[in-house]
Parts: structure tokens; C-alpha cells; sequence
């Protein structure tokens, strides 16, 4: 999924796998859409934060042509724009940013709740790209909770380990909204009232990690508004230690009946 291939400057083609919803996944293109953008980038620069708007839901039977634009290069920032484009035009337009590590303090305030750990959980995973391990909290309103990370080992590059964390933080949030939702179904039920979409994505990569280990991904729901739900969610390690913070806009309607 990560083999990208050069199709002129700055430009790059991927393809994807079909979804059992058909189309694409968005953290697939969030993800691949990180890796053209950090083809070039110096090393010295580490990614800190992308933010991204999904346009159109995009089709697995083409590939994806993405086109990087170097924004700046400057001595500690250096900020790049990826447009992710199908046949039917823009379906990801993403902005990333990267920084030369510095020196400075270092403080961290959000804590990891205290839950049980993956191997206490049964798995319940859709993909085999990677494992999940859910937390039974969706019948506490606003909350979405999971162990993550990759099926396969990922290796020592940290724009690697990035792009799979973009790919796994896409998992949880549309979960968190759906759990504030006044009608949202009753947990363990086969009922599925809503139609969703991601509208825009963003995370703040915060210390290094390795997104083949298990992480907990924790998501609570901030509110809905004209169908839209924004979730906010932060990731640690096993050991407590909090490597990145995703916030996501998700448009969630009812179904209407025929």
C-alpha cells in the first residue's frame, strides 16, 4: 500500500485495497498522501502535525495520483501540501508540517485512563492491515476506546511509523460521535441507523513511537452540530506515555427509510 511510484516531480501514484463499504478508507489516503508529502522532506525534519479534508469518498478500482506542493523549506519548519486526485477530481487535500527536533522541556498532562490491557480483550477487527482490541464502552455516551496497531512489523523509519499511525487513527472517532448520538443503537445490536463520512482529519505527532505496538486509542465526542460530530481523541503507549492527539469532523445522518 506504501509503494508509491514517481510519476514526474513531487508526484506520486498509490493504490488501495476495496473496503467492505466499497470505497476507499480515509486513513489509507491520510496515510499515503504523509508518505508522498515526507518523500520530500530532509530527515532531519520529523513530522509534528497533518490536517486534512476528505472531498469525495474515492473508488479502489484506480489509483491515486498524488501531488505534493513544497510550501517552504525553512531551518526548523518546513510545511508541505498534498492534493490526493481520481478521475473524479480532488477526493483528499491535505496540509502536513515538520519540525527539526529541539532541545526544550518536556511536559506531559494527559493521562491514560486506567483500562485493561489488550490481551485481556477479544479482538474484533475488519481489516488485516492491522489489530484492534475494543474497550465495551459504547453505551457510555461520547466515548470510543480501543488497543491499536499494526498487523506487521513496520521497521525502524519513523515517516513510516507515522503514516501507519495516520492510518490507524482514522479507526475510532466516527465510533465516539455515533455514541453521543441521542438514537444510536444499542450495544451488541445488528442495527446500523446512520450513514457517516469523515469530513476533515488532523493529528499532532507529540514523542517517537512504533505504531506496530499496541497503543490505546481513546475518543470522546465534543458535541454535534447540523449533523456534524467532532471527536477528539488521544493515543498512549502501554506504559502511559502520550505520543499524539487526533481531532476529526464526521458527518453523521440518519438513514432514511428506501
Amino acid at each position: 500500500m506504501m509503494a508509491l511510484e514517481e510519476h514526474g516531480p513531487d508526484t506520486y501514484v498509490g493504490v488501495g485495497p476495496r473496503y467492505v463499504w466499497g470505497g476507499l478508507y480515509g486513513g489509507q489516503i491520510v496515510a499515503q498522501g504523509l508518505y508522498a508529502a515526507s518523500a520530500t522532506v530532509d530527515d532531519a525534519y520529523r513530522i509534528h502535525s497533518l490536517h486534512a479534508y476528505f472531498i469525495r469518498s474515492g473508488d479502489a478500482g484506480e489509483p491515486i495520483r498524488f501531488e505534493v506542493d513544497r510550501i517552504r523549506n525553512g531551518r526548523s519548519l518546513t510545511t508541505r501540501r498534498v492534493v490526493a486526485r481520481q478521475s473524479v477530481g480532488a477526493i483528499l487535500n491535505m496540509a502536513a508540517s515538520y519540525q527539526v527536533d529541539e532541545a526544550a522541556p518536556e511536559v506531559q498532562t494527559a493521562q491514560m485512563p486506567e483500562v485493561p490491557g489488550p490481551d485481556e480483550v477479544i479482538p474484533h477487527n475488519w481489516s488485516p492491515v492491522f489489530e484492534r482490541r475494543m474497550l465495551p464502552n459504547l453505551d457510555l455516551p461520547g466515548r470510543s476506546t480501543g488497543w491499536l496497531r499494526m498487523s506487521e512489523q513496520m521497521g525502524a523509519d519513523p515517516v513510516l511509523q507515522a503514516c501507519a499511525l495516520a492510518f490507524l487513527s482514522d479507526d475510532l472517532p466516527t465510533e465516539a460521535v455515533i455514541a453521543q448520538h441521542p438514537e444510536r443503537p444499542d450495544p451488541g445490536g445488528n442495527e446500523y441507523p446512520f450513514w457517516s463520512a469523515s469530513l476533515d482529519h488532523a493529528v499532532w505527532f507529540h514523542r517517537p513511537f512504533a505504531a506496530d505496538e499496541w497503543h490505546l486509542h481513546d475518543f470522546t465526542c465534543h458535541g454535534l452540530m447540523s449533523s456534524r460530530g467532532l471527536a477528539v481523541g488521544e493515543v498512549f503507549t502501554q506504559a502511559g506515555r502520550h505520543v499524539a492527539t487526533v481531532a476529526q469532523e464526521v458527518l453523521l445522518r440518519l438513514r432514511r427509510e428506501g
